[in-house]
């Protein structure tokens, strides 16, 4: 297969690198890798292995075909405002790379069917947090996997292994399918907030046509707190008198952080202001503002455990399939840390019945 600048681009953005720096780190100059990439210039076998070096990739990568494109204005970025071009480019490339891991893990395995609402019409995040749970038939409960939910009602998550608070997750859709990227550098408790909040752009805003603006941020927002503390269950369960220690309590009852536990109840009005902005500063005070002191165990895809347990049993190696897929280690490692946890035996059938080994 013929060579393709494409991959080059996608690979340094992946790497955070500019066309300068990968020229020097390749050892050409910077005209040269510059009409690489834009197709002007067919390298020769000694410059492909140079940047494949340069970039730790496999110099096979660089002859697939062209890499899915995502469009952009559809992409659900939380901190876009707070990210650097070089952030944006490597997430945004993270996720071409998923769609590719993804392809392939739909060939290999039937997975989950998409089960979504299409709540576009409605305004209220409140009402849509109350019409997808009552969909799902969650009733009032805490929910107990967040991530586990997300991948029983079909959508695809995976993992960023950008280790920057600057990026949170972002999601989008691609032929009818969802897809939610999280970055598992946060805690647990942000992960699931941030897992809500992607969800909430699924649901909410996937015909906005235009990148998300403040409101839609705040909706989202607003609907992950409704969808994770459902109001009915937080009034008939935190008393009249709140302090700070009960915040705590209530925060391990509904698996978030201590200060999405005080802002819902400062939005149900169970908090009033002074008492809500007393409480983050003592939270503050106690850690909470920066991480959550003995906080929850970080939630494992159900999926990912099933699929890596059977390949596994084939003898494959995580390495194999990066291999199979022309992907260095690492950006394959990328994808799924923080989500498999530890690996259970195959033969077990326990772990996510709709997913089936074709």
């Amino acid at each position: 297969m013929a060579f393709n600048p494409k991959r080059v681009v996608l690979a340094r953005k992946r790497r955070r690198m500019t066309g300068k720096g990968l020229a020097e780190a390749a050892g050409l100059s910077p005209i040269t890798v510059s009409r690489i990439e834009n197709g002007e210039n067919e390298p020769d076998e000694m410059s492909i292995g140079k940047l494949a070096t340069a970039l730790d990739y496999p110099a096979t990568f660089f002859h697939l075909d062209d890499p899915d494109e995502l469009d952009t204005t559809a992409v659900s970025f939380r901190s876009l405002s707070k990210m650097s071009a070089k952030e944006r480019d490597a997430a945004i490339n993270a996720g071409r790379l998923g769609l590719e891991l993804s392809d392939w893990l739909e060939e290999q395995f039937s997975l989950p069917d998409t089960n979504l609402l299409d709540l576009s019409y409605e305004t209220d995040p409140e009402v849509a947090a109350r019409a997808l749970r009552g969909y799902w038939n969650l009733g009032e409960k805490p929910i107990g996997n967040m991530l586990g939910l997300l991948e029983v009602h079909g959508v695809r998550v995976f993992s960023l292994s950008e280790a920057t608070s600057s990026v949170d997750a972002f999601s989008f859709w691609r032929d009818e399918r969802p897809y939610i990227f999280l970055n598992n550098y946060k805690t647990p408790e942000h992960s699931i907030f941030d897992s809500a909040h992607e969800l909430c752009h699924l649901v909410m805003h996937r015909h906005a046509g235009a990148q998300r603006s403040r409101l839609a941020e705040r909706e989202a927002n607003q609907f992950a707190s409704a969808f994770l503390m459902p109001e009915h269950d937080v009034r008939s369960r935190v008393p009249r008198f709140i302090t700070v220690d009960i915040i705590l309590r209530a925060k391990a009852r509904w698996r978030v952080s201590a200060m999405a536990m005080a802002y819902r109840l400062h939005s149900l009005s169970l908090l009033t202001e002074w008492q809500y902005k007393s409480a983050c500063i003592e939270l503050g005070r106690r850690g909470y503002r920066t991480g959550e002191p003995n906080g929850i165990e970080r939630e494992t895809s159900a999926v990912w455990r099933k699929i890596l347990a059977h390949l596994w049993s084939e003898r494959m190696t995580k390495h194999e399939i990066a291999a199979l897929l022309h992907l260095p280690p690492d950006e394959l490692e990328g994808l799924i840390w923080g989500l498999a946890g530890p690996v259970v035996r195959p033969d077990r059938d326990d772990i996510l019945a709709p997913l089936r080994i074709i």
